[in-house]
């Protein structure tokens, strides 16, 4: 696949864990590293990205010069420019898109994401087959209850889950209150720092300004 994109000028990304899968990455050939901690939403492993940022930088620096973008749990422009203190390029966001008025959230999943918290998120099987963030809800306790069944490995799982949760999220909007509690999506614990819906251009403007305000303040503490 690497060597198909690179024939036609694609660069390649791969997304890393661990700085053993970025370290194979990048004999590989890969052009780009997304560094995803364990806040991330979605398919994560057990490192935080406080961690595994400065990790993966360090363990690849001997072999090749790949820009690292940083993920997991970043949701601010401050949260930005600390990524970038620590070796990072840049930052790679994702769940703090999910409560943007342009989504495509499930309508009664996007007011359960704006009123969690940072310790509402779980890393469960019971999606997709493989540890995955998402919001804690009765679908997660149900499928990872000491006598709850085991989750099929991947891809079985998402095949069994995906019909059934379209049908809870349909339910949920209706008002169905069994299946607002089971309702849940993939997401990291930056959803604690999403607390309102609000259109994309202003999330980016207040990124900007929160980057900036952190770099100054950074400036300061130098000249202190």
């Amino acid at each position: 696949m690497i060597d198909r994109a690179k024939a036609e000028g694609v660069p390649v990304a791969a997304l890393v864990g661990a700085k053993e899968h970025a370290v194979k990455q990048v004999h590989a050939g890969v052009d780009l590293l997304i560094a995803q901690g364990a806040e991330a939403g979605g398919h994560v492993g057990e490192v935080s990205t406080l961690v595994l940022v400065p990790e993966v930088v360090e363990a690849i620096r001997p072999i090749r010069d790949v820009p690292v973008l940083a993920a997991g749990g970043i949701v601010t422009g401050r949260q930005m420019a600390a990524v970038v203190t620590l070796g990072a390029a840049g930052a790679w966001t994702g769940s703090v898109w999910l409560t943007t008025e342009e989504a495509e959230t499930a309508p009664h999943t996007v007011r359960k994401l704006l009123a969690a918290t940072s310790r509402d998120t779980v890393r469960s099987r019971s999606r997709t087959g493989k540890p995955c963030r998402q919001l804690r809800s009765d679908w997660t306790e149900a499928w990872d209850a000491p006598a709850g069944p085991e989750a099929l490995p991947m891809p079985l799982q998402s095949v069994l889950a995906r019909r059934a949760l379209a049908r809870v999220d349909k339910l949920a909007e209706a008002g169905n209150a069994g299946a607002q509690d089971l309702a849940t999506y993939f997401v990291g614990q930056g959803v604690g720092l999403m607390n309102a819906s609000r259109p994309v251009r202003e999330v980016v403007r207040e990124m900007a300004e929160d980057y900036l305000d952190a770099v100054e303040r950074l400036g300061r503490s130098l000249s202190d």
